[in-house]
């Protein structure tokens, strides 16, 4: 009888000891193995959030809150920017190599962000260095088309070719569509493009141009000042009738000609700073910023954000969630440990007569303690394969809740070194485990567990 034999005969008997240990132990590999998966990808994900920009400019409380809301649409930017001051920032600044102008705050369905912008945002801006959007179809020429997001169309089922409306104000959070304003059904736009996925944000965005933005909001201008005189009855039906898509007999066509200077507003602005061609650094870079925060060109002042230097503190805000989580993840590989070790232990009770029987049919003391500690470690190299076939299932449907709920794409592979490096720790730590009851069987006394049972 070979040890491998009485190691798997051994391990059948306590079935339901072993079956158990080994989910304790796959628990703790798999829960290990997936924060270490998400925790890279998600890092990777998030430093592409800012594609080759360098600044990013807007009127929001701070930097952070500046990228969160501009790249990530976590909310709706807090205060506008006048066209005609991106108009002279872009025109009259040589540091500038290019300036893309951005305006968030409505919506589609009071899901998706629309991202009103101009053709430069596809022409120049990419969503990852080295990187240029793939859209079906074209991106938008004139006013009233749109992009979708890869996302928007997956779950809309939208086709290039149809039509759609948008709604005045910034989708909320749950997705109930709280503190919305009215449906323009008035306005119709055309899509012409669906983004090919990005894994970031922007699958979950429409885009169309600013124009088309801008004349909604002559419009609504327009309909205020034509309803200034109506008692605060009158002014509910129509608002109601509004919100309803009904027409109004006052209601005239508006054009790009009726949209004034004070209708033209953005929120944002992406800008790159003039660098050395194949090169994504600049002397330039901190010098405009320094003029930026001082407010130059910019009545009011303006907020300047970092995309890759705010996104670093965010991951420094959720490192240090994740070493909180590293540590439990470490905590309960730990305590499978345990579980093997009292397994083992609880069971040499049991084993003490058999191991007496091997002691006298010529097996040593270092054998009986190498088929204790052997058994240990199988049961160890079985919980990190099944805790690597559960952390790849748990890698996928992580990775599918960061894109429902963030937009973001990552990639759920298990990293081999990861694979490697925690599958030898599992082993070693249960071979370690196993030392206990193995050192108990060790001392098993052969004359007092040969006696006579009764």
């Amino acid at each position: 009888m070979t040890d491998w034999t009485i190691i798997l005969r051994s391990m059948r008997a306590r079935l339901f000891s072993t079956v158990t240990t080994v989910a304790t132990v796959a628990v703790a590999v798999a829960l290990m193995l997936v924060l270490l998966t998400m925790r890279d990808a998600a890092r990777r994900a998030f430093d592409k959030g800012g594609g080759n920009m360098h600044l990013l400019l807007s009127r929001d409380a701070s930097p952070l809150v500046s990228v969160l809301n501009g790249l990530f649409y976590a909310g709706s930017p807090r205060a506008p920017i006048k066209f005609s001051e991106f108009e002279s920032f872009a025109a009259n600044n040589p540091l500038v190599e290019w300036a893309v102008p951005v305006q968030l705050g409505d919506s589609y369905q009071a899901r998706y962000p629309v991202v009103a912008t101009t053709p430069d945002f596809f022409k120049l801006f990419r969503p990852e260095p080295g990187a240029d959007w793939a859209i079906q179809g074209h991106p938008f020429e004139i006013d009233f088309e749109v992009v979708l997001g890869s996302r928007v169309a997956s779950e809309t089922g939208l086709k290039i070719g149809q039509w759609i409306t948008l709604t005045h104000g910034f989708p909320s959070q749950d997705g109930s569509g709280a503190g919305l304003g009215h449906e323009h059904n008035q306005f119709k736009y055309s899509i012409v493009g669906i983004l090919e996925p990005t894994g970031q944000a922007y699958d979950r965005a429409v885009f169309t141009n600013l124009m088309s933005t801008w004349i909604i909001h002559a419009f609504d201008r327009i309909e205020k000042e034509a309803h200034a005189g109506e008692s605060d009855e009158e002014h509910a039906d129509h608002a109601d009738d509004h919100a309803h898509g009904h027409d109004h007999d006052h209601a005239v066509a508006i054009t790009a000609a009726d949209v004034t200077e004070e209708d033209k507003k953005i929120t944002n602005i992406f800008v790159r700073v003039r660098s050395r061609e194949g090169s994504d650094a600049s002397a330039a870079l901190p010098v405009l910023f320094d003029r930026l925060r001082r407010g130059q060109g910019f009545q009011g002042g303006i907020t300047v954000a970092q995309p890759k230097q705010e996104l670093d503190k965010v991951w420094q805000i959720v490192s240090n969630v994740d070493r909180i989580i590293l540590a439990i993840a470490a905590a309960v590989m730990l305590s499978s440990g345990i579980a093997i070790m009292l397994a083992l232990y609880n069971s040499m009770e049991q084993r003490r007569r058999q191991i007496a029987v091997l002691r006298v049919l010529g097996a040593s003391q270092s054998r009986v303690l190498g088929l204790v500690l052997t058994e240990s470690a199988v049961i160890g190299l079985l919980g990190a394969a099944t805790g690597i076939a559960l952390a790849t299932i748990g890698a996928l449907i992580a990775a599918g809740i960061m894109k429902r709920q963030l937009g973001l794409t990552i990639d759920p592979t298990l990293q081999p070194v990861a694979m490697i490096l925690v599958a030898a720790g599992t082993i070693a730590l249960a071979s370690l485990a196993g030392l206990v009851p193995a050192l108990a069987a060790y001392r098993t006394s052969v004359m007092r567990n040969l006696r006579p049972i009764g």
